[in-house]
């Protein structure tokens, strides 16, 4: 069996380790970590809520620097522009609204949870993605979106 890629090993671990800080977080809190939950629930506060709210938006914010002291951070490249990513951005705050929750929320947590609601949510984002690249790649020509 040939070695695994450095890139495979990074993915695993990193596919690892958000399974494992959401599942401590249900079970030390008893919270699902969707992010658009939390985040939400910082613009309706609600007394007690507010200090573990911060605490983990400011973890998703300062993890990177973390991060920097031991490895460089990624090469990031958007092949898009300015008005795709505020369209987008736009878009899924709405699909998130509808959807009650976002990827993380349904596709980590709610998966794992075996919630019936979050594997329809999760299957609609990714019909959805599929449908939208097709489109846009193959039928509109819009190459890398």
């Amino acid at each position: 069996m040939p070695p695994l890629s450095p890139d495979l090993v990074r993915a695993l671990a990193g596919g690892a380790l958000i399974g494992l800080a959401a599942a401590m977080f249900l079970l030390l809190n008893g919270r699902i970590g969707g992010i658009s939950g939390i985040l939400g629930g910082l613009l309706r506060p609600v007394r007690g809520e507010l200090g573990w709210r911060i605490a983990f938006l400011l973890g998703l914010v300062l993890s990177p620097l973390v991060f920097v002291l031991f490895a460089p951070l990624p090469q990031v490249h958007v092949e898009a522009g300015k008005a795709s990513l505020i369209v987008g951005g736009l878009l899924v705050g709405l699909g998130t609204r509808y959807g009650s929750g976002c990827t993380s929320g349904h596709g980590v947590c709610g998966i794992a949870r075996l919630s019936p609601r979050s594997l329809a949510a999760t299957a609609a984002f990714m019909l959805a993605g599929f449908v939208t690249v097709f489109v846009l790649r193959h039928l509109l020509g819009a190459g890398a979106v």
